[in-house]
């Protein structure tokens, strides 16, 4: 039975306290047009490129992303925890890019991180622990946890490095918008298909609903991998990871990143990726 609206916000409050990312204010809680308009100045501008990404770069399916991904554990010995590492950092420092603490009104750059079951899960929680070393307040919220060794070490890091887990989710968008500058949407990824099922798609609602920015992490969850859904969750910014889906094609947000820079080039030319380079020593681009 969901705890009272009153106990649920204490529960919330006392979370974010933790984290030290209650607001004296509305703080980050904008709509995307408010948001823009305020912090235009703060953020950094986005480079738009063509389309959707550069020229020539490979979207892909579903079933594509699967081989490659099965292919990177087989015949190149990648462990699915090195992976995990490597989109977790990816994905915190995308977001340190385009949303960079001193962007945050609030006293501390709180985060809310969703995580759903899967690996895409992981990847947030690594995100987590990342951003909580880049001077990030991050909070978790972790409702179905598998009962494997990967993922039980990955929570016990981010407890360890003091950063909350909420016991329950604010069922009000406006309590998440009151408390937190950036939802980050680590739900779903692109193994994703059929309905949503609960308590994730009470979850995406209430996440449709929010002000504050959502950054989501390779598939903005509750997607089709391939077509989108218009009606759907709408990020602010998306995190493609290896390569973007054909998904990505159909993001309108302002920030489009790539991240994980560990595709052999042998895979990247198999599979005619067309990667485009990444800057430096950076292991992410923005490609919008």
């Amino acid at each position: 039975m969901p705890a009272p609206r009153a106990l649920l916000g204490l529960l919330v409050a006392a979370a974010a306290a933790r984290a030290g990312g209650i607001c004296s204010s509305r703080g980050c809680a904008w709509n995307r047009e408010r948001y823009r308009e305020r912090y235009r100045d703060r953020c950094p501008p986005s480079r738009a490129m063509h389309g959707s990404g550069p020229q020539g770069l490979r979207f892909l399916g579903q079933e594509e992303a699967q081989a490659i991904d099965q292919e990177l554990f087989t015949e190149y010995k990648f462990s699915v925890d090195q992976l995990m590492e490597l989109a977790g950092l990816s994905c915190a420092t995308a977001i340190a890019k385009a949303y960079p603490p001193s962007s945050f009104t609030t006293s501390q750059p709180a985060v809310l991180i969703v995580c759903g079951p899967g690996n895409n899960g992981g990847d947030g929680l690594v995100c987590a622990r990342h951003l909580k070393m880049f001077g990030y307040e991050p909070t978790v919220y972790y409702p179905k946890r598998p009962n494997k060794p990967l993922f039980e070490g990955l929570t016990t890091q981010c407890q360890k490095m003091d950063i909350p887990f909420l016991p329950e989710f604010p069922a009000e968008a406006a309590l998440i918008d009151e408390l937190y500058g950036l939802v980050v949407d680590a739900i779903f990824g692109f193994s994703f298909k059929g309905a949503v099922r609960e308590p994730f798609g009470s979850i995406l609602s209430t996440l449709e609903r929010v002000t504050v920015p959502i950054a989501s992490i390779d598939i903005p969850s509750g997607w089709d991998v391939e077509k989108g859904k218009a009606d759907g969750l709408q990020p602010d910014m998306l995190i493609s990871l290896t390569a973007p889906k054909k998904a990505a094609k159909h993001f309108a947000g302002r920030y489009h990143f790539l991240g994980g820079r560990f595709v052999p080039p042998a895979l990247q030319e198999k599979y005619a990726l067309n990667l485009p380079a990444y800057p430096e020593t950076d292991c992410v681009l923005q490609l919008t």
